[in-house]
């Protein structure tokens, strides 16, 4: 299938005033529709004459395969509506999104743990909010390494930009390790890091409902939905209009085929829901349908999507929660839903027998494609066997949903209370823990705190050892 062309939108957020723009270039290029893909970027679906781009210079049409460009992903979009870290509001993601000014070449997610709309490691490179404000952690997976690995230090929101170019910039060197990354990065560039004092903690929240007009405060927030991927462009241009007479600034689209318009004003609701009428607009999709990702353009796996929630719908069943994905043997992305439906590649043919397509089954650890953990429940199945055996899973899920809490609570009991002792700087409160070391300073992990030379400084605020006086932590194992 040839690759569509298509437009880098920073971290999915654009004006109203720049996607009317696009919608207009569209037409003007033959198109009466556009999609959004997995990494919040708008598709270009149809075959377009790219000797007429140059009468748009406010657009970069690209091929990411073709062409080694990547859109930033990141959590601008459940900012604000759904559960998030106190100090990423909105409008600190668009700071951090403006410093991004250059050609990306890997994947880029920017992220707040405490959302489940936009998924977290699916990036080669992946900036996770701290509780500390201003400060992410990094967790690094470049394009030939089998799995991810946590960058040794906290990045400052104001250095995220330049470190990823420098990892850009090492990619030659064929890095193996994050450790290697972290030297030559530190070697590269002058960056106001923080020391790691405890790991990321990812916990589980249900998959959140973000279709229709939603209350938010004071104002409204509206998710729209089409279930084929292609949002009518008179649609597009007139809700822009709308969206600028309402002064709402941004539109966000999400990693699902959607988007999500932020800021309505409570009198202006019925106006909305009037405009949604005219357009013929359902803002009302079932659960069952709305919370899966497909391969962009495939005819095939958008007719077994079909299938497969037609069977869910005759049967009754609830997927609330659920997220799922279908796949196939030319894939490159990793997963990030609870659920894959992996197609396999068919053996030759022999003569003029037909080959049936199989199909294997996984899900997520506890159903969280942030474990990054996918457990195979069955393997070379039929079409027909599909339904059924994702009706096990869902029942499965269901069983499971809120037990894991209650395994963490056994295990919280079995758990053996210890102290440890920790040096805190008395001028920026940061945490030097033995068992970590300060990899910012080339100090390496189980280094004591009596070892480290008197010219040691604090990470962060640059004040001497001398301002750093010994806590004791009571934890548990």
């Amino acid at each position: 299938m040839n690759e569509p062309y298509r437009l880098r939108i920073n971290g999915g957020v654009l004006s109203p005033g720049e996607l009317k723009y696009i919608c207009e270039a569209a037409e003007s290029l033959g198109l009466n529709a556009i999609s959004f893909g997995s990494r919040q970027d708008i598709i270009f679906p149809e075959k377009i004459d790219s000797s007429k781009f140059n009468g748009f210079d406010k657009i970069q049409f690209f091929k990411p395969k073709r062409d080694g460009i990547e859109n930033i992903v990141s959590s601008y979009v459940s900012a604000d509506i759904l559960p998030n870290t106190s100090w990423l509001t909105g409008d600190r993601y668009l700071y951090v999104l403006e410093q991004f000014k250059h050609q990306i070449k890997l994947r880029i997610n920017i992220t707040d743990p405490k959302q489940r709309l936009v998924p977290l490691f699916t990036g080669n490179i992946n900036f996770i909010a701290s509780e500390y404000e201003d400060y992410w952690y990094l967790y690094i997976r470049l394009p030939e390494w089998k799995k991810t690995e946590m960058y040794p230090a906290l990045i400052y929101s104001w250095d995220m930009d330049k470190v990823e170019l420098a990892i850009e910039n090492i990619l030659q060197e064929e890095p193996e390790t994050v450790e290697t990354v972290f030297e030559l990065v530190s070697d590269a560039i002058d960056t106001k890091n923080r020391t790691v004092d405890k790991p990321l903690d990812v916990l589980f929240y249900p998959f959140p409902y973000y279709e229709g007009m939603n209350r938010m405060g004071d104002k409204y927030w509206l998710g729209l939905y089409w279930r084929n991927n292609r949002y009518d462009l008179s649609f597009l241009k007139a809700m822009c209009d709308l969206c600028a007479e309402n002064k709402i600034g941004k539109i966000s689209i999400t990693p699902w085929k959607s988007f999500i318009v932020k800021g309505i004003p409570l009198q202006s609701k019925l106006k909305w829901e009037k405009f949604l009428g005219r357009y013929g607009i359902n803002v009302r999709h079932s659960m069952l349908e709305l919370n899966w990702h497909l391969p962009v353009n495939d005819k095939k796996a958008l007719s077994l999507k079909k299938y497969l929630v037609t069977n869910f719908d005759q049967n009754d069943i609830s997927t609330y929660g659920l997220t799922f994905g279908i796949a196939n043997f030319e894939r490159s992305s990793y997963y990030f839903t609870s659920i894959v439906i992996e197609k396999n590649k068919q053996p030759d043919a022999v003569s003029d027998f037909k080959i049936r397509d199989t199909y294997n089954l996984l899900y997520a650890k506890n159903f969280d494609p942030n474990t990054r953990e996918y457990i195979m429940h069955v393997q070379d199945v039929d079409k027909v066997e599909l339904p059924g055996l994702l009706m096990e899973l869902s029942q499965l899920y269901f069983e499971q949903l809120g037990t894991e809490k209650d395994e963490e609570n056994i295990k919280e009991v079995a758990k053996e209370t210890y102290k440890v002792e920790v040096y805190q700087c008395k001028e920026c409160l940061t945490v030097y823990n033995e068992l970590y070391g300060d990899m910012t300073q080339n100090i390496a992990p189980n280094t004591s705190f009596e070892n480290l030379s008197e010219t040691y400084e604090c990470s962060l605020c640059e004040a001497p050892k001398s301002s750093f006086e010994k806590k004791i932590l009571v934890k548990t194992h």
